[in-house]
């Protein structure tokens, strides 16, 4: 099967209309995805406050972080899994409100268990709501211009809530205390919650296969051990006994369980799927944007705070003007991609994210260098959107409804894994050079490349003599 993105309909270009329950349900879906966006980066600036009010030792905070990292990315496959099977409206549902009592939990925490338990809550929730959200997203928007708006608003506020949740934690924190924050996402999830039953109607696969249990042990666990690891690792590099011996479970366990998927009647991931050419180099590209981003916005907020001696407000008005450009990205992205077509745009997104990084080594010590951050981070972030949205458009185009969920689920765990992997592997480089400057150059060099590299490989993959982009499996000719 080819799914031709290189010439559009004749109608790609026009802006398909959505009835009022469309746009509702469009709410609902992309309310709860930037609800959890805001929980990854809102609790940040809060930390040390938090620690002091809970007593809870700098070593210790990073688990404030990776409470919430490995259930909310250790379980998203198999979530996305269950929902195809038993019915995703029922699986979104259940994950806003153990999302919603959990971030009350965290709110009114008395001590450091009941706040990490609350965390670890709010990371299960999130690892319901985010899969089936969006493959209820896919199933609801027919594949075409309508998908590509949805994918399109829906990425956009994503990326928005992270640096939403950069700014509103610094300022809630000090106005409010720490506790608002986790108050605020409480509040997200009491407005969302009741509008979503009458609106979502409910879908699953036709037929009920069992649940690959082996499997879903395996890419659990594997999934778990690997975040754990590389979330450590941030912290406390790579030396340490746990981080090693985890690294090298999760290894393993992720090796078994493509071996156990190869030999199962009815496995948790369809292997086949997995060498389709979009699914494929889709999440190679998608893995590239997020962990490579990821890095940047860790190693400017150092230079921004440490070089520039800029204040936590200062440096969220930075992140403010990227949020807003991103933004406006995702108001043009779906004409973009059905001007050009996902693959064409996820490349070109990743070839101007990798030349707006290389820009930022012209980054010195002089004021003026706080006018170049701010102007190359913010388009390197639009350029970055473009390819968060047309990686979701290529992943998930010409997979089947039932199958929906898992490729969602694939989506969203590189997400996950992207914002995990890229801050130990390369921002380390930053945070451990004795001169923080030529650290930040190192970051941003390797950066470059990476993405530039991860471009032309990403456009070879998706190469075919016709231009388009196929559907079949990586060894079909």
């Amino acid at each position: 099967m080819a799914i031709d993105t290189t010439n559009p309909v004749p109608d790609a270009l026009d802006t398909p209309r959505l009835s009022t329950r469309d746009k509702l349900v469009l709410f609902v879906l992309c309310a709860a995805q930037f609800m959890v966006a805001l929980d990854f980066s809102v609790l940040n600036v809060a930390l040390p406050v938090l620690g002091a009010d809970l007593g809870m030792s700098p070593s210790a905070l990073q688990w404030a972080v990776t409470a919430f990292a490995l259930p909310s990315g250790g379980f998203l496959l198999l979530f996305g899994r269950i929902g195809d099977l038993y019915g995703r409206r029922k699986l979104f549902l259940s994950g806003l409100a153990l999302f919603g009592v959990a971030s009350l939990l965290a709110t009114l925490a008395w001590d450091p268990a009941s706040f990490l338990a609350g965390r670890a809550l709010q990371g299960l929730g999130a690892a319901a709501i985010v899969p089936t959200g969006m493959s209820l997203l896919t199933t609801t928007f027919p594949e075409g211009p309508a998908r590509d708006r949805a994918l399109g608003i829906s990425g956009t506020l994503l990326s928005l809530g992270f640096t939403v949740g950069m700014v509103a934690g610094g300022t809630l924190t000090d106005t409010f205390g720490w506790r608002s924050t986790m108050g605020l996402l409480s509040l997200f999830a009491l407005i969302v919650l009741p509008l979503a039953p009458a609106l979502l109607p409910e879908s699953r696969t036709p037929d009920r296969p069992r649940l690959d249990i082996p499997g879903a042990i395996t890419v659990t666990g594997g999934l778990l051990s690997l975040i754990y690891a590389l979330s450590t690792a941030a912290d406390h590099g790579f030396g340490r006994a746990d981080v090693l011996v985890t690294l090298a479970s999760g290894l393993l366990l992720l090796a078994a369980f493509v071996r156990i998927e190869s030999r199962s009647a009815q496995p948790l991931v369809s292997l086949p799927m997995l060498r389709r050419r979009t699914v494929a180099w889709g999440n190679i590209g998608g893995l590239v944007t997020f962990s490579m981003m990821s890095t940047v916005v860790f190693v400017l907020t150092l230079y921004l705070q440490e070089v520039l001696h800029l204040s936590a407000f200062e440096t969220g008005l930075v992140f403010g003007v990227q949020g807003v450009l991103s933004a406006v990205a995702g108001t043009y992205a779906a004409r973009v991609i059905g001007r050009f077509g996902p693959r064409r745009t996820l490349v070109g997104s990743l070839v101007g994210q990798g030349t707006l990084i290389a820009a930022l080594l012209g980054l010195g010590t002089g004021n003026w260098s706080v006018w170049l951050a701010t102007a190359a981070v913010s388009l390197a972030s639009m350029c970055h959107l473009g390819a968060i949205i047309s990686y979701g458009v290529t992943v998930t185009s010409g997979v089947p409804d039932e199958e929906q969920g898992l490729a969602t689920g694939l989506v969203t765990s590189t997400q996950q894994v992207g914002l995990t992997v890229g801050i130990p592997l390369l921002g380390v480089l930053a945070t451990t050079s004795d001169d923080l400057l030529s650290g930040v150059h190192t970051v941003l060099a390797l950066d470059t490349v990476i993405v530039l590299a991860a471009a032309a490989l990403v456009a070879v993959g998706l190469r075919v003599r016709s231009g388009a982009v196929e559907a079949e499996p990586l060894g079909a000719r």
